[in-house]
């Protein structure tokens, strides 16, 4: 079998060392436009760095991974195809500032659609916001000529400083795939090559849409929680309270503190459910489930005075839903600025 991964940055590279490593059945080729960066990748300084990452290309360097800019080549010799390019921020047009841009994935589509000349499984490896898998499918189906392409989406769980180790040990690996007799074909084809050294009970099986937001709700969450460790930091300053024991007493995702607004599934059932008063309060996760089954309609009516903290405390949770499709650099920052906003309107209309 062979397969590439288009982009050989920070996620493409290491990711497809290790499916090189431990898959040496399974030829690996990692091609990228930049001439450079794929010079650095046959050399002895790679571009990334990651503890334990020079080894295992060492080991598989030559033999069932290569690097290459022959990216036509790479998607006419590979049945499954990883998308792991940049998804930066828009920087004009509608979106600008938030919104991602996907004009590097609508790219590598034409060419896959351009270049293919049999069935190809495309594996989305960026952070996509959701249904971009639609857009991808679009592009290739209106120029199949009779060739059948599987879109599954595969996204990355890695951390800076721990990427090689979160690929050896995942605690989870997410595959979404359409739920039609090709898609559970190509999803089972993903699974198989996982399977060679993670367990069958940590791969989890979706459909396309839940698996790329899962990805930004992993984002969102985890911005969050790094925004309220950061404040609960200043208030242990002034109160004298140890910051890491304090982390690790708040590991229990059942409570929802004040100043980090909670989990994202959380903030949307409280929106749901009418639940104005929830950064008031803990939130059981029992009774997030009932909300969202109890309250479909997202577009709870806010309260009518402008002007009321309860008002000010709606319009925040929207705005904590709507980061969920942001990149988590965005998020935190804006996730900050709003804290400090709400922060600063409810102080000033708190009694003295």
């Amino acid at each position: 079998m062979k397969v590439c991964c288009i982009g050989a940055g920070y996620v493409g590279g290491p990711t497809m060392a290790v499916i090189a490593q431990k898959c040496p059945h399974i030829e690996v080729t990692v091609v990228d436009i930049n001439e450079d960066r794929i010079a650095e990748w046959n050399s002895d300084q790679l571009p990334v760095y990651e503890p334990g990452l020079d080894a295992v290309v060492q080991e598989c360097r030559g033999k069932n991974l290569f690097f290459s800019t022959d990216v036509d080549k790479a998607i006419l010799e590979s049945e499954m195809i990883f998308l792991a390019v940049n998804t930066p921020t828009k920087t004009y047009g509608i979106g600008a500032g938030r919104a991602a841009d996907l004009r590097y994935v609508e790219n590598c589509a034409r060419q896959i659609a351009k270049v293919a000349q049999g069935d190809k499984i495309v594996v989305e490896k960026s952070t996509l916001p959701v249904r971009t898998a639609e857009s991808i499918k679009h592009i290739l189906t209106a120029n199949a000529k009779g060739r059948n392409f599987q879109i599954l989406s595969n996204p990355e769980f890695l951390a800076e400083g721990t990427a090689i180790e979160d690929l050896f040990k995942s605690d989870r690996v997410l595959i979404g795939g359409d739920n039609t007799i090709s898609g559970e074909k190509a999803t089972k084809a993903l699974m198989d090559i996982y399977l060679n050294w993670i367990p069958r009970k940590k791969i989890l099986t979706t459909n396309v849409w839940s698996s790329e937001l899962s990805k930004l709700g992993s984002n969102a969450m985890l911005a969050q929680r790094i925004s309220s460790i950061n404040s609960f930091s200043a208030l242990c300053e002034k109160t004298g309270a140890d910051i890491n024991e304090l982390s690790k007493a708040k590991k229990n995702s059942r409570i929802i503190m004040l100043t980090g607004y909670g989990n994202l599934p959380t903030a949307v059932a409280a929106v749901k459910a009418g639940a104005i008063d929830y950064l008031a309060k803990p939130v059981d996760a029992d009774d997030v489930e009932a909300a969202l089954l109890a309250s479909p309609d997202s577009k709870a009516k806010p309260p009518e005075n402008p002007m009321s903290a309860d008002r000010v405390k709606w319009e925040h949770i929207h705005r904590v839903f709507e980061l969920c499709n942001r990149n988590v650099s965005e998020t935190a920052r804006r996730l900050k600025m709003h804290r400090r906003t709400l922060q600063r309107i409810l102080s000033k209309r708190s009694p003295k």
